[in-house]
């Protein structure tokens, strides 16, 4: 199924909403619970599946939405249509957390793009989600990110969310070390697995946790600057501002060495 062809506009800056503006037959799926504004015309559905494949059986919907549960995200997805027969009609949607809503155009994607499980926000319809193992299961285990991810595919647009600001970085056959958790989204060509933090001092002592991810291969890699994981430690009382060694594995203890 070929994707809608939607026009859309990003407003505000440090907690965006996405508006897409749907011509008459026109549909966006989006995330249960995103939704903030839609005008008159704008009919809506929740269903299982993407709706990317409508001659699909009630099985096999019922598999597809059993996929996203092993994400963390709801068993059903929303669907909102142009209902009327002329004109435009616009929805608007928000992340959950502040950030930068990013829009990937897939027809520049060939092969999909691989989105952190709690990534995605709306797309066109048609656009198929599915879900994508990482090879390397020491990415679970350690990683606390990655194991289980998202993939996009299709010839429309999508529209992932990242906490704080985006960073796009290409690699041409080079390595990139991240923090786990400020992986958004990357192109299958690129290889991700979770490689301890340096020697053990570092680990224990650098606050930057014992596992760091790394990027490698060529393609796209997009990042951001503020996982929601440390926005919730940050703002916790005695978080990470209050007590800069509470990322630490011995926390406090670390000062005893600045005496």
């Amino acid at each position: 199924m070929n994707s809608h062809d939607v026009d859309y506009r990003i407003l505000g800056h440090d907690i965006q909403v996405l508006e897409i503006e749907l011509d008459p037959g026109e549909s966006v799926i989006a995330e249960a619970g995103t939704m903030v504004y839609m005008e008159e015309a704008i009919a809506w559905d929740t269903r299982m599946g993407d709706g990317s494949e409508p001659d699909q059986g009630f099985f096999g919907k019922l598999m597809q939405a059993g996929t996203r549960l092993i994400t963390g995200e709801s068993l059903f997805m929303t669907h909102f249509s142009h209902a009327g027969s002329y004109g435009k009609a616009h929805v608007g949607f928000s992340a959950p957390y502040p950030g930068t809503i990013m829009p990937l155009d897939l027809r520049t994607l060939p092969q999909g793009v691989i989105v952190q499980k709690d990534g995605f926000l709306a797309a066109a319809r048609g656009t198929k989600l599915s879900i994508h193992f990482n090879q390397r299961i020491g990415s679970g285990f350690f990683g606390g990110e990655g194991f289980i991810l998202q993939k996009l595919t299709g010839d429309g647009k999508a529209f992932i969310h990242a906490g704080g600001t985006v960073i796009e970085k290409r690699l041409n056959n080079e390595v990139l070390r991240v923090d786990t958790g400020c992986v958004v989204a990357f192109e299958p060509g690129i290889d991700f697995s979770i490689a301890r933090a340096g020697n053990l001092k570092s680990m224990i002592f650098g606050g930057e946790g014992l596992m760091l991810a790394t990027l490698r291969g060529t393609g796209r890699v997009w990042l951001q600057s503020m996982p929601v994981k440390k926005l919730i430690q940050a703002l916790m009382p005695n978080g990470a501002n209050a007590q800069k060694e509470s990322g630490t594995v011995l926390g406090g203890l670390g000062r005893i060495f600045d005496e």
